[in-house]
């Protein structure tokens, strides 16, 4: 068996490029990549605790987690698509004709 820090520790280097990725970047489509990345991290973490624990209550999150993930990606593509269409770039440095 596979000792829990193994996960932990590759789950701390995802959410950390995660967070290079979104700090760095500036394409919009790939900060949210970097977000999904950082979400899939957090999802390693829990599901390690649950399977080390025996407890299902982090797996059971972990989907929960994905779903809202998935409604993310699908709000963020949408307002980003439309942004492109608005002014043809995924600069988020340009991003600023969005605010009231």
């Amino acid at each position: 068996m596979v000792p829990a820090s193994y996960y932990l520790i590759l789950s701390a280097i995802l959410f950390t490029l995660g967070v290079v990725g979104v700090l760095i970047r500036r394409n919009a489509l790939v900060i949210f990549m970097s977000v999904e990345m950082m979400l899939n991290a957090v999802n390693l973490t829990l599901i390690t605790y649950s399977r080390f624990l025996g407890n299902i209550d982090g797996q059971i999150f972990v989907l929960l987690v994905m779903a809202v993930a998935a409604a993310e990606v699908a709000v963020g593509l949408a307002i980003t698509v439309a942004f492109v269409r608005h002014k043809d770039t995924t600069d988020v440095d340009e991003m600023n004709s969005l605010k009231w």
